[in-house]
């Protein structure tokens, strides 16, 4: 669901088909039907509600794929085939549709059929290996579903350019799409570089290099000093010149080497100051750093506000409440504001009357469970 309010926050008009009792996310909802994630997930859509056991159903679904430009699909592998939409099948019929496929571990292999959430793939992936313990090696998962947002961003940027390919050769694709495949990729650029060199003995050990979390005098903070420049003016500001020459420390290999001492060092000479103080300091010496804020803090942040980054809207079923923008500004294009999340089924009527139904014929449908109209 991600990856298509992604596609809706770039101005897709964008279609959610929901089962009669709808998207399983509405059940954590605490009433209508709504929660903050569903929302999140969800904003800018709009609903349907189609029973594709029933008979009639298909024939709306078809009506809809041939004039859509993509359908996005995660059933598991074989399911939506045996349901009579499978790519070839679809495209035999809309030729010009980007059919876009996301499952789990892929479409085939001996874990294909596996029921997957994302802690699976964290699991899977090496991600939770890369977060481990560093003392005790004890692997440990990142907490927020990042294999899913990773495979949205994925997902989007997938149909983008499908779409793109459309444009020159006037035919659409499948795009085929694992959360296994993307979380991989995710982390190759750094988080595998101990195991890119084939004809090199890897290094095992958990990724502590990334922990740059340091205790103050009243909080945390970050810092990061890669550059020899960034390391001489940090250790000036700690007052420990010494360190510059340290052989060490004094070159980038070397710190990287000896990267514990080096942390444990400077966290001894950071834990008895305050972070305003420091961030200060080391803001003046161009040394990359920052406070480790809260999720609250980080809401009211000067910066956050500068950016407007947070807006907020009245959601039917909810309440006030707040939202992220895009994170891309468009300069030439109008940047859509986030909009509400739809109520089940909100849309079906109106969605196929555009498709070319008759009331008579909605109102038949809906007597007969084919579609539901209305709240749930």
């Amino acid at each position: 669901p991600c990856a298509t309010q992604m596609l809706a926050d770039l101005g897709a008009d964008v279609i959610k088909i929901e089962p009669p009792g709808g998207d399983f996310m509405r059940a954590a909802g605490p009433k209508s039907g709504m929660n903050p994630t569903f929302v999140a997930c969800n904003r800018g859509k709009r609903s349907i509600v189609l029973d594709l056991k029933q008979q009639g159903a298909a024939e709306i679904l078809w009506r809809l794929i041939e004039s859509a430009d993509v359908l996005i699909q995660n059933f598991r592998p074989g399911a939506i085939e045996r349901l009579g939409f499978g790519a070839s099948t679809v495209a035999a019929r809309n030729p010009r549709l980007v059919y876009l496929s996301i499952s789990g571990v892929g479409e085939s292999g001996p874990y294909s059929g596996k029921r997957v959430y994302d802690p699976v793939i964290q699991a899977l992936g090496g991600l939770a290996d890369i977060q481990a313990d560093p003392q005790t090696g004890r692997p440990r998962m990142v907490r927020t579903l990042i294999a899913d947002k990773t495979t949205a961003v994925y997902a989007a940027q997938a149909v983008v350019a499908a779409l793109f390919s459309r444009e020159r050769t006037g035919v659409g694709q499948h795009v085929r799409l694992s959360m296994l495949d993307t979380l991989v990729c995710y982390l190759w650029p750094e988080g595998m570089t101990p195991f890119a060199l084939v004809d090199a003995e890897p290094e095992t050990t958990a990724a502590s290099a990334h922990d740059m979390i340091f205790p103050t005098a009243d909080g945390y903070m970050t810092l990061g000093a890669v550059s020899n420049r960034e390391w001489r003016a940090l250790c000036e500001v700690l007052g420990r010149r010494e360190w510059i020459d340290d052989v060490r420390f004094c070159t980038a290999a070397a710190r990287s080497l000896n990267r514990q001492e080096r942390l444990n060092a400077v966290e001894g000479e950071i834990q008895g100051r305050t972070t305003e103080d420091l961030i200060a300091a080391l803001d003046a010496a161009d040394v990359p750093c920052a406070p480790v804020l809260t999720r609250v803090e980080m809401m009211s942040d000067p910066q956050v506000e500068a950016n407007q980054l947070i807006t907020e809207i009245d959601q039917p079923g909810l309440g006030r409440l707040r939202q992220a923008r895009s994170a891309a500004r468009f300069e030439g294009t109008p940047n859509v504001v986030p909009s509400v999340a739809p109520m089940l089924g909100e849309h079906t009527a109106p969605v196929l009357s555009n498709a070319g139904y008759t009331i008579e014929e909605i109102a038949a449908w809906h007597k007969t469970g084919v579609v539901f109209d209305g709240v749930a």
